[in-house]
């Protein structure tokens, strides 16, 4: 992979824009904000109310013409739902949306029938959406996110019961300003920018308007958490027994089976959930054996849980109310079983149990108007929409508001939303299908992926009722798109006339949003989390607690992007950034060499901004987020694609043109190293010279991309060039100890990762024959083959309370794992009171408390660097307490001030073994195989590592002789 590549992928994200000029780079170089990006201000698409007076539209409550304003339609629709109009059985609501995927878009999907009360580290603190499974797409296409598409025959939904079919009609019967449309739908458009919604659903899940007001409140929102209210406890509480109505969430982690009205259930403490210390589980009271039903809601769990613990009580209880989908929240009344005693010295536990019961209550209640919400994933949507508008909403237009405001109604009344986009549909903000005649076959295939495997298997089988020749294929593959090739092969074929009306009648009523509408929806995701790696699937796995983000708060003084020319600006980098990766997937060189030019021709007219005005944390970050940043990752890209091409005339053109334009950027180091090289490569060995020597004078060029420098100032500055020896020679013409180890390989090929056999006969890499060697003859070390992780991870667990100490502009959203800032210098600078005095304890023999009271309070959570798996916590123990005080505070200091540059190329193993006094000592060693050498970057930890004293080796592995 080219050097910068992956740098660019994680730049541009898994979400992928769909850009509709991408072609024409080729052609003409776009004036600003015109590569991919569109200012909204004009654009009809979105709702901006700018319409011709002569401009008419279809009400699609009763077929009347209006005007095409927004005033005139939201008075008009208003008055044709509030007439009580009623849609037919067959239609569906907005409220449930299933999405295809889209040629060019990678999808990765994360499956999952439950969803969480609320947003927090109980593993069981959950509830259920309507459907059986949610297949969340990474992906800004997410944007509603409740899907029930699946690509295995086990998540199929069942059929319902015919009582509760009856239940389902009767309340759609009784439901009031629905929208009446016709049964059948009908494809306007096939074009690809946009994207499929499937209508389908129930009015049970719509989520309350006093839900939406709540929003603000979830844990995962920048404002106060969504919780009850504490309250104190007063002189006439007494300790009569508990009484609570509540609910059983999280039904999806347990072991199943039949729930009955009345059944008796008992509580019992999990102590050991890493994801909810105060976790409660709800077992079935059987003396035979107890079924796992789910978990107590999180809010209440909290209190309940000391009343088990230090006062023993017991909670049984029964079942009050059975739901209808097997996996929603199950209403259950529980009680204390016994009374607590309390003598005349206990006034102080009896104030504690006093306190804990009141708030038991408080939560019980508070639960009782802030349920579990059905429909956790729209919320997650809503709460995101919501945030971003808070935060950013001088960024948007009227019009892109207008949108965004619109969605944020599907928590009022979802067919209201549909309503007033597709009143708007010849401005394409969304197309309806209500048509499908002669439908292209990739509509068609974009249509079949609204529908799970089971309705999938349905069609097939009534296709095959009547249709030998479909019957006779039906043993192809049982995968959903194996059904799909079916069903498009019997259309294709001709098979059966009346095809596109089942397929209708099986998908229901589907529409498309348009480009534009989706790129806003981008944006908001964009803004939200700050980077292209995470989007709305970060939800879902906090509330399933597979990832829990540490506690935090967020300060904001200063924006991010100042106004909209900014943020606009940074979007056209981030296209072309995007154009750039995928033109290097298709070998497209072509289009490489014009997003090349187009991140010059920007850069060429870059002023470097002064900061000063911004904050010491924020000033340092903040480049990050403009466009000239990414248009020098697409530049620096170029540069390894052009000196893969050997064209290096043209590298050193751009080598000079981002060394002149950026001044502060850690980065010039391997830019100088560079342009160096690629001065030598055309014979220029004077200039050559006189960059690396420059270079070295530059305080942004550190760590390997200074060792390499100085290096190469030394190789080429010998007589006749230079008479003196530079001042660093000594130090970086350093010996540093070698050892060679024997080992019998089991390949010798060039290329190759070397494999050897083990002194157990077991196949093995170098680092493991290494440790064998180092654990035997070499001394009788312990250690672990870890490179940069062991270390990353001590520095996380002894520096937590410094990472994630208040500091405004460096958290913007809880799902950050670091703070903006920790690559920067300013994290050292900004903190280096709270850095220092914990360096002071460090090195005064207190790490090893440290890394235990860390460890214990953050055990699980997602922290940067930090593996909780791949280490134990005795490991790191015996790691902290070998390599001692004085040395663990080098390293640590050291990634403090410059963590982007030290981060990587750390000795592969790390050794460590104990006196009999418990006082150890610990080794370095990097591990080499046949024909591999030192890079610079571990050539600059181990010159830095003995700086500090530590003991130091480089252990090469060579073939042993037949």
């Amino acid at each position: 992979m080219l050097k910068g590549r992956e740098s660019l992928i994680r730049l541009v994200g898994r979400r992928r824009r769909f850009l509709s000029r991408r072609h024409s780079l080729l052609t003409s170089s776009p004036p600003q904000h015109q590569i991919g990006c569109k200012e909204y201000k004009d654009d009809p698409s979105i709702g901006n109310g700018n319409v011709d007076e002569e401009e008419w539209v279809d009400c699609p409550v009763c077929g009347k013409k209006i005007r095409g304003e927004d005033r005139v339609i939201n008075s008009h629709l208003d008055k044709c739902l509030t007439r009580g109009s009623k849609r037919k059985l067959s239609q569906c609501t907005l409220f449930q949306l299933n999405f295809c995927t889209r040629p060019r878009v990678t999808v990765s999907s994360i499956e999952s029938d439950v969803t969480r009360t609320d947003i927090g580290p109980s593993t069981g603190d959950g509830n259920i959406c309507d459907l059986a499974s949610v297949t969340f797409s990474k992906n800004i296409r997410d944007l509603a996110s409740e899907m029930n598409s699946s690509d295995g025959p086990e998540n199929n939904i069942q059929d319902e019961s015919e009582s509760s079919v009856c239940n389902r009609v009767n309340q759609m019967e009784n439901l009031d300003g629905l929208i009446k449309l016709d049964d059948e739908c009908k494809l306007l458009s096939d074009a690809k920018p946009m994207q499929i919604f499937r209508l389908e659903g129930s009015p049970q899940h719509q989520i309350s308007d006093d839900r939406i007001d709540n929003i603000a409140d979830s844990p995962l929102s920048l404002s106060e958490k969504r919780m009850p209210k504490c309250v104190e406890s007063s002189e006439d509480d007494d300790n009569s027994e508990i009484l609570l109505d509540t609910f059983i969430v999280g039904r999806r982690f347990g072991n199943g089976g039949e729930l009955t009205v009345g059944a008796m259930i008992m509580l019992s403490r999990d102590p050991d959930n890493v994801k909810d210390q105060n976790a409660i589980k709800v077992l079935t009271k059987d003396t035979d054996h107890n079924k796992e039903l789910g978990y107590i809601p999180r809010e209440l769990a909290q209190y309940l849980s000391p009343l088990i613990d230090k006062f023993h009580l017991r909670f049984e209880g029964r079942i009050t109310s059975i739901p209808q989908h097997p996996h929603a929240v199950v209403p259950i009344q529980i009680y204390s079983s016994g009374i607590v005693s309390f003598g005349e010295k206990d006034s102080s536990r009896l104030q504690v149990f006093n306190s804990l019961r009141r708030n038991a209550l408080s939560a019980a209640e508070f639960s009782k108007t802030h349920s579990p919400i059905p429909a956790k994933y729209q919320h997650n949507l809503l709460l995101l929409l919501k945030e971003v508008l808070n935060i950013n909403g001088h960024l948007f237009t009227e019009g892109e508001k207008t949108l965004l405001e619109a969605f944020l109604s599907l928590s009022d009344d979802s067919q209201r939303l549909f309503a007033r986009l597709y009143a708007r549909k010849e401005a394409e903000c969304v197309t309806l299908f209500e048509s499908m005649d002669k439908p292209q076959i990739n509509d068609l295939k974009e249509v079949l992926n609204v529908l799970n495997v089971g309705e999938l298997r349905d069609l097939i089988s009534s296709l095959n009722k009547t249709h030998k020749k479909i019957a006779q294929n039906s043993d192809r593959g049982t995968r959903k798109q194996d059904y799909i090739a079916r069903v498009l092969a019997a259309y294709q074929g001709g098979l059966c006339p009346n095809l596109t009306s089942m397929i209708l009648g099986k998908t229901g009523r589907c529409i498309r949003i348009s480009a534009s509408a989706e790129s806003v929806f981008w944006r908001a995701e964009r803004l939200f989390f700050l980077n292209g790696e995470q989007d709305l699937s970060e939800f879902l796995l906090v509330d399933l607690g597979i990832v829990k983000y540490p506690a935090y708060n967020c300060i904001f003084t200063d924006q991010i992007f100042p106004d909209r020319s900014d943020l606009l600006s940074y979007e056209e980098a981030i296209e072309v950034a995007q154009i750039m990766d995928e033109s290097l997937d298709e070998n497209n060189n072509e289009l490489v060499s014009r997003c090349v030019e187009i991140s010059t021709s920007n850069v060429s007219s870059f002023v470097e901004e002064d900061r000063s005005s911004h904050s010491g944390s924020m000033a340092a970050f903040l480049s990050r987020f403009s466009a000239s940043w990414v248009y020098s990752k697409v530049i620096l890209l170029g540069v390894s694609f052009l000196e893969h091409e050997q064209r290096f005339k043209e590298a050193i053109n751009l080598l000079k043109l981002l060394l002149d334009k950026f001044k502060c950027d850690r980065r010039r180091g391997y830019w100088n190293l560079r342009l160096s090289v690629d001065l030598e490569h055309v014979g220029c060995l004077d200039e050559s010279l006189e960059v690396a020597e420059k270079g070295l004078l530059d305080p942004w060029v550190r760590a390997g991309s200074r060792v390499a420098l100085q290096r190469r100032v030394l190789r080429l500055g010998k007589p006749p060039r230079r008479w003196r020896t530079p001042s660093f020679s000594s130090s970086v013409k350093r010996k540093i100890v070698e050892v060679h180890v024997q080992g019998r390989p089991l390949n010798c090929k060039t290329g190759v990762k070397n494999v050897f056999y083990g002194e157990d006969g077991d196949r093995c890499g170098v680092e493991e024959l290494a440790l064998q060697y180092y654990a035997g003859v070499g001394g009788s070390w312990q250690g672990v083959h870890t490179e940069s992780g062991i270390w990353l991870t001590i520095f996380g667990l002894l520096m937590w309370d410094v990472v994630f100490a208040d500091v405004p502009n460096v958290f913007r959203t809880k799902f950050q794992t670091a703070p903006l800032d920790l690559e920067t210098d300013s994290f050292y600078e900004v903190r280096r009171g709270l850095v220092e005095a914990l360096l002071d304890k460090i090195e005064h023999g207190m790490a090893e408390e440290l890394l235990i009271m860390s460890w214990e309070s953050h055990v699980g959570t997602a922290c940067r660097g930090v593996n909780w798996d791949k280490h134990s916590l005795s490991e790191l123990r015996a790691a902290v307490t070998c390599i001692g005080g004085p040395c663990l505070a080098s390293i640590c200091r050291n990634l403090a001030q410059d963590y982007r540059s030290w981060s990587s190329g750390m000795p592969d193993l790390l050794l460590w073994r104990f006196r009999d006094d418990y006082r150890g000592e610990a080794k370095l060693v990097e591990v080499k195989g046949p024909r591999d050498r030192l890079s610079e970057q571990q050539r600059a930890w181990l010159l830095f590592l003995i700086d500090c004293g530590f003991n130091v080796e480089v252990c090469k592995v060579s073939h042993a002789p037949v």
